[in-house]
């Protein structure tokens, strides 16, 4: 692999510089700009690295749990790939927007392939405005003591979605904290009926202007009866109204069903994002 120089781990020098970049496309950059916001770029808050190339950012990468690159061409992409190959592989997915990701997959799939799944098209959508339809009313923020009655359906969730159980090796107390975390900040989101949940999304990145819904789940019985889309509009009008942010989102292009549901929330395309699932 060719090793190029200007791959460098950015510092807090950098901040305003990777602020005003990333806020130019604030839907795009929401996971990384939400880390941005709250750590001011020092890695240990971070849970992770970001990364720049040139001298004027025209590459930017993150390096966690996920290889999030959010900037830059061939060169730029060669660079990170150089970087990233070099180091112990900590991260589970690549994951951003689409040219970028694929892009920087093709630099890395020799060493780090093959993936267990690539998804090449994810419209990436956003709803500045409250939603349209219905929004069920029965959707709330999950309670610290319903814990153990949400996370079922969010290991079910995960499953479905990525293909493996986030418990596995060991993952158990580390799956069980984050979705905890999610609850007591306020940003997990669910429909209880007899005390089970047959409904469940979270807000999964959050920035100053932006929240990325993720992990909609529909318990199987209830599918194809509304729930997702009204449920999913429940928690974009949570973001709009009640936080002031943009709600946001992506989703797999083969799947036709939650792309017309989230159609007709009001949901508008706003690029496009890809998954390499390693």
């Amino acid at each position: 692999m060719l090793k190029l120089a200007g791959a460098r781990l950015l510092q807090g020098r950098d901040l305003a510089s990777v602020r005003s970049l990333l806020e130019s496309d604030p839907v795009a950059a929401c996971m990384v700009l939400s880390r941005i916001e709250a750590a001011e770029i020092d890695p240990v808050y971070l849970s992770g690295e970001l990364w720049g190339f040139g001298s004027g950012f025209e590459g930017l990468c993150y390096s966690g749990a996920n290889l999030i690159p959010l900037r830059g061409g061939r060169d730029a992409m060669r660079a990170f790939a150089d970087r990233a190959a070099r180091r112990r592989r900590v991260c589970s997915s690549l994951v951003g927007p689409a040219g970028q990701v694929m892009s920087l997959w093709s630099e890395l799939s020799a060493s780090w392939g093959p993936a267990r799944e690539v998804r090449p098209e994810q419209p990436l959508l956003a709803l500045s405005e409250p939603p349209a339809g219905w929004v069920d009313p029965a959707v709330r923020q999950v309670r610290s003591e319903e814990l153990d009655s949400y996370l079922p359906a969010a290991v079910s969730m995960f499953v479905e979605e990525v293909g493996v159980d986030p418990r596995r090796n060991g993952g158990a107390v580390g799956y069980r904290a984050r979705m905890a975390d999610l609850i007591a900040s306020g940003r997990a989101f669910a429909r209880f009926e007899d005390g089970q949940v047959v409904f469940k999304a979270e807000i999964g990145a959050i920035s100053g202007t932006v929240g990325q819904i993720q992990g909609v789940w529909v318990r199987p019985d209830r599918r194809g009866s509304g729930l997702g889309a009204a449920g999913t509009a429940a928690v974009a009008d949570h973001l709009v109204r009640r936080m002031g942010r943009r709600a946001s989102l992506y989703v797999n292009d083969f799947n036709i069903a939650a792309r017309a549901a989230y159609r007709k929330i009001g949901f508008r395309r706003a690029g496009t994002f890809s998954t390499v699932l390693l």
